[in-house]
């Protein structure tokens, strides 16, 4: 589904058609159904049942009215949790909702930084945005705001998303959503979106500090980045005064190609690592290989980045989450820095 799918200005709003939000919001995520108190009959329940059910566990209460079944709930990562909070704002919300923000990346399959976000949405009118049944609306100007329907859910469109993205939340975080819109992704059948479209679709919405936040972030961004951990790592590294890294930088021994590091410092001859868990787990990385034997040879390949002279520093995810960590390690590896420690 390319992103002009579906793409309505807001004065076409009510001429806005899709297919029916449960269906394609199930379909196409495979996340749990969502159950409705409000189609407690159609289950063959009672209100109380549901309730009861919800307070042994068997389900879950996502929200006022809508349950899934407990043991799914359990099993999704935090983010698909989130999707699922998503769809079912949709479902319980009286007015058409236009989900923007987290809410708009996710199901865009934009990768945002952090966890718990609230479920965020914008208001066509200007009195200051509020929150009402769970929801966070922000206010935005119905002109020339473009609206796409994606899963069957009304979103802003993947321009505005990262824009506000960038305009709204710490620089460290607005990182990984532009990178990942400056490259197509594939998976989804969208197209990348340039630097010079980006910066073209701030004009006049923004404030004029907003757009230095927006400018700033969309200049350092870069579709070499491999993953929102590369990102946000990148990130990091700048606001802590450290000198750039070239990214994906190739290696090569006497054997032929070892691969690509995520970072390389050349003065210091140090590449870094970071340690994704879905190299290990998920199917298209792992390409035939167990868990165990991908393990292995990443050892291996590290072994040989290391026979060239090369350091090797690497981090997990929990190590950028925690203050400091990724600071101290690079620190400890030799990567100089650009300035001082300092803010951004």
């Amino acid at each position: 589904m390319s992103e002009s799918t579906g793409v309505v200005h807001m004065g076409e709003f009510g001429a806005v058609a899709g297919p029916d939000p449960r269906g394609r919001f199930l379909g196409m995520t495979r996340l749990p159904r969502l159950i409705l108190s409000r189609g407690h009959l159609f289950h063959g329940t009672t209100l109380k049942e549901l309730a009861r059910s919800a307070k042994t566990g068997a389900l879950h209460r996502v929200r006022q009215g809508v349950y899934v079944d407990g043991a799914a709930w359990a099993a999704l990562k935090p983010w698909e949790q989130y999707r699922v909070q998503i769809g079912a704002a949709a479902e319980t919300s009286r007015a058409r909702t236009i989900f923007a923000r987290h809410s708009a990346a996710s199901v865009w399959g934009i990768p945002t930084i952090g966890l718990h976000h609230p479920v965020q949405a914008v208001t066509l009118r200007n009195d200051g945005g509020r929150s009402r049944a769970g929801i966070t609306r922000h206010y935005a100007d119905p002109s020339g705001l473009k609206v796409c329907r994606r899963e069957g859910l009304l979103v802003t469109d993947r321009v505005r998303t990262v824009l506000d993205l960038a305009a709204f939340t710490p620089f460290v975080e607005a990182i990984a959503p532009l990178d990942h819109v400056l490259k197509a992704d594939r998976k989804r059948g969208l197209p990348a979106i340039t630097k010079e479209a980006l910066l073209a679709g701030a004009d006049g919405i923004y404030t004029a500090a907003a757009i230095r936040r927006i400018q700033t972030a969309v200049e350092f961004a870069d579709p070499l980045s491999g993953s929102a951990g590369e990102s946000y790592s990148r990130a990091l590294m700048h606001v802590g005064g450290f000198e750039a890294p070239v990214l994906q930088r190739e290696f090569r021994d006497e054997a032929g190609l070892v691969g690509f590091s995520d970072f390389y410092w050349k003065g210091v001859r140090v590449a870094g690592e970071f340690d994704g868990i879905d190299k290990y787990l998920k199917p298209e990385f792992l390409k035939g290989r167990t868990p165990a034997q991908a393990v292995v040879e990443e050892k291996l390949r590290e072994d040989r980045i290391r026979a060239t002279g090369c350091g090797v520093v690497r981090w997990v995810w929990a190590e950028l989450m925690a203050p400091g960590v990724l600071e101290r390690k690079l620190a400890a590896a030799g990567v100089p820095r650009r300035r001082p420690r300092g803010g951004f």
